[in-house]
C-alpha cells in the first residue's frame, strides 16, 4: 500500500541577506530528511526551536520551495508542481499555523475567513458556502451565530479553532499542524488537542503534528520523528520511543519532560546538555549532536551517522545507539547495528 505522504532526501537552504559585494551565508534549515506517513496516521515531529521542523512542514504544503529532494503525495510527485496542479493540491493538503491571530486576516469576518478557501476552489454557491461555514463552526465547537465577528473578538483558543475550521473547509486529506497549541494556555491546549483527535476519527484525516512539547506529541501521535539541527535523529512508534529512546538527543529531551509523581521525578536522571545549539549556518562536522553528546567519540566528529533501521519500525542516526542490546537481550525486536 502506497503511503499518503512520502518525503525523500528533502533539503531546504536559505540564503541570508548580503550586500553589494557579499552573497550572504547559507542557512542549512532542513537537510536530507526522509520519512513516510500512512493514511489516517499521525506523525509527530519534535525538536528544539530552530531545528527546522516548521520549515519542513511548510515545504510539505509547498509554502517553501525545496532546495533538493522529493515530496510525493498519494504516489504523485508534488515537489515542483506549479499553477493549476499546485492549486488542486491545496484542496488535499492544508496547514494549521502556530499563531492563530497572525494567521487570520483582522479585517475579515469569521464567515469570510472560513469561506474564502471554498470560494477560491468554487465549492458551491454563496448560500451553500454559508451553510457549510455554519456546519464547520459547529464541528470545531464554535457558535454559527458568531459568523459576522472579527478575529479580535475571540479568545486564543477560539481563534485556533477558526484556523482549524478554515483548514478543513476544502475537505483535505492531510493536515500539517504547525505547533497548533504552543501559543495557547495549558488549560486550552487539551481542548484543542482533543478537538483535533476527534476530527481525525470523524473525517479520516492524516496529520503531521509539529511541536516542541513531547507530552503533547505523545498524546496525539502514532509515530514520532525527532529532529536536531535540520536532520532526523530518530523515528519510532510513540510508546516505544518514550520507553526506550535510541538516540542520546531523544534521551535528553525525555529527561526534561515533567513527571506528575514527585517520587518518580526525584529518582529520574535529569540530563543537562552542554553548550548551545550550533548555528545552522555552520553546522558541526560528523554527527550534528556530537558537541553536546555525553557519549560522543572520535568517529562522531568525523562521520555523519546514517539513519539506520534498528528493528520494530525504529530508525536512529547514531554511532552509539542506546537501549539496543538491552532490548535484544530482553527478547525485543530491536537489533544491534
Amino acid at each position: 500500500m502506497t503511503p499518503l505522504l512520502e518525503v525523500e532526501g528533502l533539503t531546504k537552504y536559505f540564503r541570508t541577506g548580503g550586500g553589494v559585494t557579499k552573497r550572504g551565508d547559507v542557512v542549512h534549515a532542513v537537510e536530507d530528511v526522509s520519512f513516510s506517513v500512512e493514511e489516517g496516521e499521525t506523525l509527530g515531529l519534535v525538536g528544539e526551536s530552530g531545528c527546522g521542523k516548521s520549515t519542513l512542514g511548510r515545504c510539505i504544503v509547498r509554502l517553501h520551495e525545496p532546495t533538493a529532494g522529493t515530496i510525493r503525495f498519494d504516489g504523485r510527485d508534488i515537489t515542483r508542481i506549479q499553477g493549476r496542479e499546485l492549486r488542486a493540491l491545496r484542496r488535499e493538503v492544508q496547514i494549521v499555523f502556530q499563531d492563530p491571530y497572525a494567521s487570520l486576516n483582522p479585517r475579515h469576518r469569521l464567515g469570510q475567513i472560513v469561506g474564502s478557501p471554498m470560494k477560491v476552489h468554487r465549492m458551491g454557491s454563496k448560500a451553500e458556502i454559508r451553510r457549510r461555514v455554519a456546519e464547520l463552526l459547529g464541528l470545531v465547537g464554535l457558535s454559527p451565530e458568531h459568523i459576522n465577528r472579527y478575529p479580535h473578538e475571540f479568545s486564543g483558543g477560539q481563534r485556533q479553532r477558526i484556523g482549524v475550521a478554515r483548514a478543513l473547509s476544502v475537505q483535505p486529506r492531510l493536515v500539517v499542524c504547525d505547533e497548533p497549541v504552543s501559543a495557547l494556555d495549558v488549560s486550552i491546549q487539551a481542548q484543542v488537542i482533543n478537538l483535533l483527535d476527534d476530527l481525525q476519527d470523524e473525517l479520516g484525516l492524516t496529520y503531521v503534528f509539529i511541536a516542541h512539547d513531547l507530552a503533547v506529541v505523545r498524546h496525539v501521535s502514532d509515530r514520532i520523528a525527532v529532529m536536531y539541527l535540520g536532520r532526523l535523529a530518530e523515528l519510532a512508534p510513540a510508546e516505544e520511543l518514550y520507553r526506550r529512546p535510541v538516540h542520546p538527543y531523544t534521551e535528553a529531551l525525555l529527561s526534561a519532560v515533567p513527571v506528575p509523581d514527585p517520587r518518580a521525578a526525584a529518582s529520574r536522571e535529569r540530563i543537562v546538555l552542554a553548550g548551545d545549539v550550533p548555528s545552522p549556518v555552520s553546522p558541526p562536522s560528523g554527527c550534528r549532536f556530537h558537541p553536546r553528546c555525553r557519549y560522543a567519540t572520535e568517529i562522531c566528529a568525523r562521520e555523519e551517522p546514517a539513519l539506520v533501521d534498528r528493528g520494530g519500525g525504529r530508525l536512529a542516526a547514531c554511532h552509539h545507539p542506546l537501549n539496543v542490546a538491552v532490548a535484544a537481550a530482553a527478547g525485543g525486536d530491536i537489533v544491534a547495528p
